[in-house]
């Protein structure tokens, strides 16, 4: 893996490490208003779940697999 691809993948690493905070704070805000919408809040818990997974498929590709 190149520096520049590398660079790429630390700058939607952040991307996504960010909209899942901002998925995170939406959902506490829907979850504590007076009458939450359950299906938005299922929509973005499967949405949070996914950039999850991603994240943690981009951190697997940036961190160099070292054997013992």
């Amino acid at each position: 893996m190149t520096d520049e691809d590398e660079g790429d993948l630390g700058a939607e690493l952040a991307k996504l490490q960010q909209e899942h905070r901002d998925l995170d704070a939406a959902i506490d805000a829907l979850h504590h208003s007076p009458a939450p919408d359950l299906l938005r809040l299922q929509r973005l818990k499967k949405r949070k779940l996914a950039l999850r997974d991603r994240i943690a498929f981009i951190e697997d590709q940036i961190t160099p697999d070292i054997i013992a």
